[in-house]
């Protein structure tokens, strides 16, 4: 395998896991609670493209709209009916809620799916592309440029829109916001559907990466997100981007010179070294200026 082939599925692993920590530092920015639940929503999403496109044999780009739809609604409803109710609580309560939602949604996916692992068919059907003597992933390619949009677009609504400038405001001050006339509950849920959707987009990269659904297949990718995100500083979008890249760069690497079983822990020791180091991570900023 060469540099560059390498350094793509670095690349590919990466955005998956930035697109995952922009979920986690989206909600975390607003309300300041860790979604522990979200990895929990790429597996119904990645759920939701088997039973599209395996059993019921319908066409990729429709599983490809449906588990966005669906990751979406169902960030959406655990807001609704998991988060909402607490806004005011304790946020150790809130904390333990989102572990109880993600333990939910595992034995849920379990009980109604099994406990094996379900093949995801192809989304696309292309062959790779040839550079010099590198054969490099046209999924891979895919992946990232997929990731790029997605930033550019959540980045532009955050920056740019009213939406995003009401979540900027919830974010600074949450009590101020609704002297302003900001409906903060809105405001939260939307923040909610984007970082859902994100999920999904990542749902659909991960199956057409790894081709597997299975109830826990989002804790160790929810956990490493949640390392990216703090590594690139908890609720900064670019900080996200960059401790996803630095993770799958981290295992990719790793794996290359035949240290495969040690690339989970070389990736949580980065996060000790970056905390240690700087503890509001790479890109950590105060509080109130985050997201």
């Amino acid at each position: 395998m060469t540099v560059l082939t390498q350094v793509l599925n670095g690349l590919q692993l990466g955005s998956i896991y930035a697109l995952v920590a922009l979920g986690y530092t989206m909600v975390y920015g607003i309300i300041l609670l860790l979604n522990f639940a979200h990895g929990d929503i790429i597996m119904a999403g990645a759920y939701i493209s088997w039973i599209v496109m395996a059993q019921l044999g319908l066409s990729p780009v429709l599983a490809i709209v449906l588990s966005v739809a669906g990751c979406t609604l169902l960030g959406v409803l655990i807001d609704k009916v998991a988060y909402a109710p607490l806004r005011e609580a304790p946020r150790l309560s809130i904390l333990i809620t989102a572990i109880g939602v993600s333990y939910f949604l595992e034995n849920g996916a379990q009980l109604v799916f099994g406990a094996d692992a379900k093949v995801v068919p192809s989304y696309v059907d292309v062959s790779n592309v040839q550079i010099g003597a590198a054969q490099l992933s046209t999924v891979a390619l895919i992946t990232v440029v997929v990731t790029v949009v997605s930033t550019a677009v959540l980045t532009f609504l955050v920056q740019r829109t009213k939406l995003g400038k009401a979540m900027r405001a919830v974010s600074e001050d949450m009590g101020a916001a609704r002297l302003m006339g900001i409906n903060v509950n809105s405001t939260i849920s939307f923040t909610f559907a984007m970082g859902s959707a994100l999920a999904g987009i990542g749902a659909v990269l991960y199956s057409m990466a790894y081709t597997q659904a299975s109830p826990t297949m989002g804790i160790m990718l929810g956990t490493k997100a949640f390392v990216a995100a703090v590594l690139g500083g908890i609720g900064s979008i670019p900080g996200a981007v960059i401790g996803g890249l630095l993770v799958g760069f981290a295992e990719v690497f790793v794996s290359a010179i035949g240290l495969s079983t040690w690339k989970d822990a070389v990736v949580f020791m980065l996060l000790i070294i970056v905390l240690v180091v700087r503890p509001t991570g790479i890109l950590g900023r105060t509080m109130s200026e985050k997201v």
